[in-house]
């Protein structure tokens, strides 16, 4: 090999091997700057509460800012499309609830992949819903309101914040499990939904604890049920949909955290402890109980365990919503 030829080859090599650095390089010195935590609703809301306390938790163990974004409208699909259009280096996430596995038939015309286009990082929490009713509603316990619903069907109004929202699904769900159509009336929010059904001009609604402990607590609406396998601290005399006569009645608000499809599996990796580290700080525990939840267990907070009931929840809404005929778009 002649000397020409050698230094040619000696550079390329240096040049092929820095090309393969630069990525790692990258990957270890995670996060270089500030990372971005898109939050797809609206500033003040369930889901950006449970958003801020973990992004407050996680800066302190990725030595980075991570720095809320509300990115609102269109259902969540505008904050979640800008994240599955962003860089995949780690450094732009998405904080999303049940939506993400209503959306991918909710919506059938999106701009990006609601389905392969995001890595997940794991679970974060679910929030328990409750089934309220006006407070002089003509039942007084689950089996009553159940036998009131078969009796009156689409005489009886079942209010929602709107196609789409956590509200609307856990409708759905009654409805199938009492194998009876009720007359939906969408709003523009829970507080119009939830003004409604104190006033007494619409019969029932189910909705998220954080919506509701308050006004359970005050009587100014009548509960029948929480919607999860075991009763909630925060309302322990309210029975399960379950002890109360109606098994198969469950639904939850989960939250998960998503970064851009492709994200190197380091990433995720560091991104998921930092998660982890948050759900397991006391603090955290103290504050998601003041909202009527509490943070996964471990277990669930792994990417894989995070994919997987992902998966399985848009299997389980997927004929609802279809048999339903209502679409978002």
């Amino acid at each position: 090999m002649s000397l020409i030829t050698r230094r040619i080859f000696m550079a390329a090599s240096a040049a092929s091997t820095a090309t393969l650095a630069a990525p790692a390089l990258a990957q270890a010195n995670f996060p270089s700057r500030p990372v971005s935590m898109v939050i797809p609703f609206a500033a003040g809301g369930p889901t950006d509460t449970v958003g801020r306390l973990i992004a407050q938790a996680m800066s302190t163990d990725l030595g980075q800012p991570v720095v809320v974004e509300n990115v609102g409208g269109a259902g969540g699909t505008l904050g979640a499309q800008r994240v599955a259009n962003a860089r995949p280096d780690g450094h732009t996430v998405l904080l999303h609830h049940i939506g993400m596995a209503t959306i991918p038939t909710l919506y059938r015309r999106l701009a990006y992949d609601a389905i392969n286009g995001f890595e997940t990082i794991g679970l974060v929490t679910e929030v328990p819903m409750t089934l309220i009713a006006r407070r002089n509603i003509e039942a007084t316990n689950l089996a009553e309101l159940v036998a009131l619903i078969r009796q009156r069907g689409e005489a009886l109004n079942y209010a929602n914040a709107g196609i789409g929202a956590a509200s609307h699904l856990c409708g759905l769900l009654l409805m199938k499990a009492v194998d009876t159509r009720m007359t939906t009336v969408p709003y523009r929010g829970t507080g119009p939904a939830m003004n409604d059904i104190v006033a007494g001009t619409v019969d029932l609604m189910c909705d998220q604890t954080t919506n509701t402990t308050e006004q359970i607590r005050a009587g100014t609406v009548r509960a029948f049920a929480v919607t999860t396998p075991e009763r909630i601290g925060a309302l322990p005399d309210l029975p399960t949909a379950a002890q109360a006569g109606l098994p198969g009645f469950e639904v939850s608000v989960w939250h998960g955290l998503y970064a851009p499809r492709a994200t190197p599996a380091p990433i995720v990796a560091r991104l998921n402890q930092a998660l982890v580290k948050a759900l397991q700080d006391e603090g955290i525990a103290r504050r998601f109980a003041d909202l009527g939840t509490a943070p996964v267990p471990v277990a669930r907070a792994t990417p894989q365990a995070h994919r997987e009931f992902w998966q399985a929840d848009i299997a389980k809404w997927r004929p609802l919503i279809q048999a339903a005929g209502q679409f978002a778009d």
